[in-house]
């Protein structure tokens, strides 16, 4: 018997929350495509922490945007009272986002079932990595979708 439900993150936002307020962690499941190629929607999951010092450039906080969507993208700059963000998989800047947006930030995740620390070397070179490639970005994720297509293509006819 499957004991998971799915809720819509709107739905339980107040828990999370609390639950990051009292100091606890908080695993959700990846839903959207804005963290690709590092995070998987539907698959991958990250686990949500409460900051224990000021974010800096590379965290990755979850948000609510004045639209009242919630998103979770990268810091790719720290400025004075406001951070920009960007997505993995997205080729603009968002700003200003205000502390007062952040609901938490990811610690760590899982990716196909492994878990992956946000502090190790390989994740931090990784996000150093893609954010300096970001001018390139669209060219680069065409050629991992279509090396990696291409991949995948060859074995299974193997």
């Amino acid at each position: 018997m499957n004991k998971t439900k799915t809720v819509d993150i709107y739905e339980i936002t107040p828990i999370i929350k609390e639950l990051i307020d009292e100091g606890r962690d908080v695993r959700l499941t990846v839903v959207g495509w804005s963290m690709f190629p590092m995070l998987h929607s539907g698959r991958d999951s990250v686990v949500l922490t409460k900051p224990t010092e000021p974010l800096k450039k590379y965290d990755l906080p979850l948000y609510r945007r004045k639209t009242g969507e919630y998103v979770m993208h990268r810091i790719v700059k720290v400025n004075d009272g406001f951070f920009t963000m960007n997505g993995d998989n997205q080729l603009f800047l968002e700003e200003p986002i205000y502390p007062d947006m952040i609901i938490g930030i990811v610690k760590e995740f899982y990716r196909n079932g492994k878990k992956i620390s946000c502090s190790g070397k390989l994740y931090k070179l990784y996000c150093v990595f893609w954010v300096k490639i970001r001018p390139l970005r669209g060219t680069a994720v065409k050629i991992y979708k279509h090396t990696i297509g291409k991949i995948r293509g060859y074995l299974v006819r193997k």
